[in-house]
């Protein structure tokens, strides 16, 4: 019981510094730094534990691929390929409904803070002449931003989640499959009503050239998926190509790689490794597996209560993630589809957190209630945490 104690009270801490605007690295080196004042170490050990682990095969692709996200999104942007993405998507169209959803899907395919706030203009005019509120115009630019980030490579939420727990990065993604497509189905159940869903748009001339803008997010997810090529590997050689392909010199394609080598993807790894570590090393991990052990709460109640409740107070996957799923991992063995409950079941917390900075832009551009907005967010969140429970259960007792 003890060590459930301090842990919650490094829990505790870790969550008030994000509060606090403190970044996720930061505030989990912070909080591994207070292991050393509730538990003792042998600091020779404890080094070279450390150094093992910051030098570790995870810890260098995790870095090099949270890296290269960041310098593919940046590449995708620097040559106008975002922008061909959705002009073909706009001209290709001949629905009224999605044309609407369209904008927030194909811009929310980069991890981009405020993008949000770059579609939400799109939406707002394409849904100009409707009776559509500004609630659910805030919940369609909000909803249809985030089937992506459960399967969606380029998001370091779910690269970090297949990292710390071993689970494939493709496995992972097809676990996820289900819910993110749901995601994309309750949308249309819990808005556009008042739109016929045979309204067409005046459709604009398009050709099979257009469709190559998409090129570049297909190669990096079919070898990823279907071939287990590691990430930043698929990411640099795109990255390349876009480059190449865009008649980049080598300065610029220098310094697009160069875009995403940052101090904050550094701090990120190591204080994600390093908390990881000192949960083990402290032996505060077997002490909170024995403490639930002994008291019979089911594991299935923790995977998905304890992701849940930090995606809430966090309003990011990598907060969820780098937070709670080194804690979850060693509470037992864990298999495949327990690590997609207990992401899934983050992400829930994190579309539905007050501080998840997509809510607050999308918001803050209509002008809506924010009341209005729940109103339609949590009756979607519920449905598919309830179908992701059912694939659980289904992946549990048949596979």
């Amino acid at each position: 019981m003890i060590d459930i104690l301090k842990v919650s009270f490094i829990f505790i801490f870790i969550l008030f510094l994000l509060r606090k605007k403190i970044s996720v690295g930061y505030a989990l080196l912070a909080g591994s730094f207070l292991f050393l004042l509730l538990y003792p170490f042998d600091f020779e050990n404890l080094t070279l534990s450390l150094l093992k682990t910051l030098t570790s095969q995870t810890s260098v692709n995790l870095f090099l691929s949270l890296t290269l996200i960041k310098s593919f999104e940046y590449s995708l942007r620097k040559t106008g390929t975002m922008e061909k993405m959705t002009e073909t998507s706009q001209s290709m169209l001949n629905n009224k409904k999605l044309s609407i959803v369209s904008m927030p899907l194909i811009i929310g395919m980069l991890p981009s803070l405020g993008g949000a706030y770059l579609s939400a203009p799109m939406v707002d005019l394409a849904t100009r002449n409707t009776n559509i509120s500004k609630e659910e115009k805030a919940f369609i630019n909000y909803w249809y931003r985030h089937p992506w980030e459960l399967i969606l490579p380029l998001y370091p939420g779910i690269v970090l989640a297949s990292a710390i727990s071993g689970v494939s990065l493709g496995n992972l993604i097809i676990l996820n499959l289900p819910v993110a497509l749901l995601i994309f189905i309750t949308g249309f159940l819990l808005s556009m009503q008042k739109i016929k869903s045979d309204e067409r748009l005046n459709k604009t001339q398009n050709n099979i050239r257009n469709l190559l803008s998409f090129t570049p997010i297909l190669l990096v997810l079919i070898p990823v998926i279907f071939f287990k090529i590691e990430l930043y590997i698929a990411l640099f050689i795109n990255l390349l190509i876009v480059c190449l392909y865009h008649k980049k010199s080598f300065k610029e394609t220098f310094s697009i790689i160069k875009y995403g080598f940052t101090l904050d993807v550094i701090i990120l790894v190591a204080g994600v490794m390093i908390f990881k570590e000192m949960l083990q090393i402290s032996g505060a991990v077997d002490g909170i597996a024995k403490a639930i052990t002994e008291s019979k709460i089911p594991h299935l109640f923790i995977f998905i209560t304890l992701p849940l409740f930090i995606g809430v107070i966090t309003g990011i996957s990598v907060g969820f993630v780098g937070s709670t799923f080194p804690l979850i991992l060693h509470l037992k063995e864990t298999v495949p589809h327990e690590i997609s409950i207990a992401f899934v079941s983050g992400y829930v917390g994190v579309l539905i957190s007050p501080l998840h900075l997509c809510l607050i832009l999308t918001k803050e551009y209509f002008k809506a209630d924010m009341l209005g907005v729940y109103r339609k967010i949590i009756p979607g969140c519920i449905i598919i945490f309830f179908i992701a429970l059912i694939e659980f259960v289904i992946l549990r007792y048949y596979s």
